[in-house]
Parts: structure tokens; C-alpha cells; sequence
């Protein structure tokens, strides 16, 4: 009888489900569009500001620049909803090119097996993320990608010391500065990525886990969702993509170093904070925090343009962020449906 009831239940879910009728209005008040209102704003505003900003060539550049760390944006998406952090993908970045450029100058490994293994690096970092997290349930993920983010970047530090390591094959900066049709290669990678990432948030099993993990960890595991096994996955994809930031960034500087990379992890906590993601988990979509790494990345284009010094440049980067947090506190659909209640009275 109740197994009866509970598919009764679930009929009637989906039927009042399909049954609701289209909102223009709340199909457009979502804080996505918002961010597409900020992104055409950025625009107007550094073309007015400065006559190059509109370069094709200069746009294609300064994207090839800032895209390297969107690739990082992906993953911290899927461990924001989880209400977790990983403040160690900057150091991850740093140690895996490390690790490359060693192994290519110093050992004479092919260039070609130096990237999978820089590749491997990454998820192996991630993956230690993952277990350390699942296995001190008491720490929070913040103090163990703290001291991750120490051991990775001091690791890089004992193999290079202070030095640079570069001499990279010529074909090897096709990966920071190449083009295809006219299209930065890195921009044509990081769409692959990003259209990977929506599906697998958005349209999979596994991404319907991670969106009831963030709203309630205990109530999904008992729900026979495999919890550890999700948070390892996550983690281990954030090591892996900082990898293959390492990948773009060394390619684009011609050589690495153990400093590189450095203040990555809160650029990309920004780009995620910005674009919607809620850091008390279970809300949020990748195609907010996609907007939000091009509107800061044209923002930051624009205002070296017109040489507005880096400090000044955090200054307005962080002032966007605190309004970007600050608007939903205002809680403006709880007072629209106050205004309808009192209307319908």
C-alpha cells in the first residue's frame, strides 16, 4: 500500500509540475540575466573609456590572457554547491607545471608524456584534497586545502627553488597563443569544457547528487547517495583542471615557476561568487559563473587600458563581489509576493 501511495505521490509531483504555466516574468528575473545586464554595462563602459578596447586583436589577446584560470572556475562550481572550498588549486597550478618543466628539461622526458604526467599531478593533488576531506569529516574543507595549498606550493618550491625552467618545444605555446580560424585555441578548449561541465551538473545523475549534497549531506546519504565517493570525484576534477590551467598558463608564459599562479584560488572564488553560486550550498548555475569569468576578465582588460593600477583593480573587482552577494540578501521576490498577497486582499 504505501509504495502505491508514494508513486501516487510522485504522479501528482510531475503532473502539478508540467501543469505550471510559463513566467516571462520569473524566467527573467533570475540573477543570470543580471549578470548579462553587468557584462553589456562593462562593455559600453570600456568602450567609451578607451578607443582600443573593441581591437578584435586586442580582445583575442586579452582572452587568450584571462581564460587560463576559467578552466579552474568549472570545478570550484560543483564544490561551492556542495558547500565546500578548495583554496589549493592556485598552489595545485604551480606544482604540476613544476613538476612538467622538470621533467621535460631536467630528465629529458618527451614533451608530450611531461603534459600527462602534469596532467596526472593534478588529479593525484585533487584526489588527496578528496580523501583528506572525506576521511577528517571533523576539519572543514578549508583548513585541509589550506595546508595543501602550503605542502603543494612548498613542494614546487624544493624542486625549482627560486629559479624558472622554460626552453619548451616551439609547438608547445600553440596551447597559450594559438589560433584556429581566427579563434584562440584556449577559447575553443575551455567551451568543450564548460559545455562538459553544464551537462554534467545540469543533466546527470551525478549532478542531481551534488545539488542534494549541498542541500542537505546527511539527508542525502541516507538516501543511499554515495557522499565520500561524490566529494572525491569533485575534488579530484579540481586538481585535474588546475592541471590543465597549469597546461595554458606555462604555455603562454614560455616557462614556469614555483610563484606562478599565485591569488588564483580567489579569483576564481570570485568569478563563482559572482556568478550566482550560493556558498551555503545547493543553488546556483554554470552558466552564471561562465558569464561572471567574462565580465570580470573584460573589466580587468579595460581598465588596464586606460593604466589603472592592479590595487585599484581589487578595489573594484572586490566592490562588484560584495554587490553581487549583497543583492540577494535584499530578498526582492519575498516582497513581490508580499505585494501580491496584499493585492489579492
Amino acid at each position: 500500500m504505501e509504495p502505491r501511495v508514494a508513486n501516487q505521490t510522485k504522479y501528482v509531483q510531475r503532473t502539478l509540475g508540467s501543469n505550471q504555466s510559463f513566467s516571462l516574468k520569473t524566467f527573467f528575473f533570475q540573477w543570470e540575466w543580471v549578470l548579462v545586464l553587468v557584462f553589456i554595462l562593462v562593455l559600453i563602459i570600456n568602450t567609451n573609456l578607451s578607443p582600443y578596447f573593441l581591437s578584435a586583436t586586442g580582445l583575442r589577446d586579452a582572452t587568450a590572457i584571462f581564460l587560463d584560470k576559467a578552466f579552474i572556475v568549472l570545478p570550484m562550481v560543483l564544490i561551492m554547491i556542495l558547500r565546500d572550498i578548495d583554496i589549493s588549486v592556485g598552489s595545485t597550478v604551480a606544482l604540476s607545471s613544476v613538476i612538467m618543466a622538470t621533467l621535460y628539461n631536467s630528465l629529458g622526458v618527451p614533451m608530450e608524456l611531461a603534459i600527462v604526467l602534469c596532467l596526472v599531478v593534478g588529479a593525484v593533488c585533487g584526489l588527496v584534497n578528496g580523501l583528506l576531506i572525506v576521511k577528517f569529516k571533523e576539519l572543514s574543507a578549508v583548513i585541509v586545502t589550506l595546508g595543501t595549498m602550503i605542502l603543494y606550493r612548498g613542494i614546487a618550491y624544493v624542486i625549482l627553488e627560486d629559479q624558472a625552467s622554460g626552453q619548451f618545444p616551439s609547438w608547445f605555446s600553440f596551447f597559450g597563443w594559438g589560433n584556429i580560424g581566427g579563434i584562440p585555441f584556449i577559447l575553443i578548449m575551455f567551451v568543450i569544457f564548460a559545455v562538459a561541465f553544464t551537462i554534467l551538473l545540469h543533466k546527470s545523475t551525478f549532478g542531481r547528487q551534488v545539488y542534494a549534497m549541498g542541500n542537505n549531506d546527511t539527508a542525502s546519504r541516507f538516501s543511499g547517495v554515495q557522499v565520500d565517493k561524490v566529494k572525491i570525484i569533485v575534488f579530484t576534477l579540481a586538481g585535474l583542471m588546475a592541471a590543465i590551467t597549469a597546461i595554458f598558463l606555462a604555455s603562454r608564459m614560455g616557462s614556469t615557476r614555483p610563484n606562478i599562479a599565485t591569488m588564483y584560488e580567489l579569483d576564481v572564488i570570485a568569478m563563482v561568487a559572482l556568478g550566482g553560486i550560493s556558498t551555503a550550498g545547493g543553488k546556483g548555475r554554470m552558466i552564471g559563473a561562465i558569464i561572471a569569468v567574462f565580465i570580470i576578465g573584460y573589466l580587468q582588460y579595460g581598465l588596464g587600458l586606460i593604466n589603472i593600477p592592479s590595487q585599484m583593480m581589487l578595489v573594484i573587482v572586490g566592490l562588484l563581489l560584495l554587490v553581487a552577494v549583497a543583492i540577494p540578501k535584499l530578498s526582492i521576490s519575498q516582497k513581490i509576493q508580499e505585494w501580491k498577497r496584499k493585492k489579492m486582499k
